[in-house]
């Protein structure tokens, strides 16, 4: 699968009402080694029942593809969190995005001319705000190898060879982050983009 784009922009005839900005909402720690156990019916049910429409699920790791007419999304990503406390018992991290943010990490990905990267060794991690000048240059100063790192605003673009499971850098990330924010494949990335088109057309 090419590291490029795969979802592209359609236009179609809408109905006077709008569905809404779609938002895709990733968890940081959820369902992991059998701890913060979270399924996904009982998701997107928590997710309905603060009145975000259509909530729509990918894979088991917390990701949610919802619209809503709220634009304050730090403020909406503590709701989310305030809420699965509530429902769940414990607090994950909740990183949200735009589907315009989200297909412009895409089209900054820096390893975007290679073709020797797989797509299931290709990680973004999302932080939830802006990292200062202490976490920047805690990430900055990392020597990664085999891996390969690029920070890029709120984005961390890391290609793992030997793959993420055995990487010692995760938890030097992890330190330098704060255990802030959360990863995703580059094969997730393009499907919660897919996934948050559809749901404007």
């Amino acid at each position: 699968m090419p590291l490029k784009a795969t979802a592209k922009t359609q236009t179609a005839q809408r109905t006077a009402k709008k569905p809404g900005a779609a938002i895709i909402s990733m968890l940081r720690g959820v369902n992991v080694g059998g701890h913060n156990i979270i399924g996904m019916e009982a998701l997107r049910d928590a997710y309905q029942g603060i009145g975000l429409r259509n909530p729509q699920t990918y894979v088991q790791s917390g990701n949610v593809v919802f619209t809503t007419d709220e634009r304050d999304l730090t403020a909406l990503a503590r709701r989310i969190e305030d809420t699965l406390e509530r429902k769940f018992g414990f607090r994950p991290g909740v990183v949200l995005r735009t589907a315009k943010e989200m297909r412009d990490v895409i089209e900054r990905n820096p390893f975007a001319g290679r073709k020797d990267i797989p797509p299931n060794k290709f990680h973004v991690t999302f932080l939830g705000t802006m990292p200062d000048a202490e976490m920047s240059g805690a990430v900055l100063q990392i020597k990664p190898s085999p891996e390969e790192l690029r920070l890029d605003g709120r984005e961390l673009y890391i290609y793992f060879p030997e793959g993420m499971g055995r990487s010692k850098l995760v938890p030097v990330l992890d330190k330098a982050l704060k255990k802030s924010g959360t990863a995703r494949n580059w094969n997730t990335v393009t499907m919660l983009l897919e996934m948050a088109e559809k749901l404007q057309r």
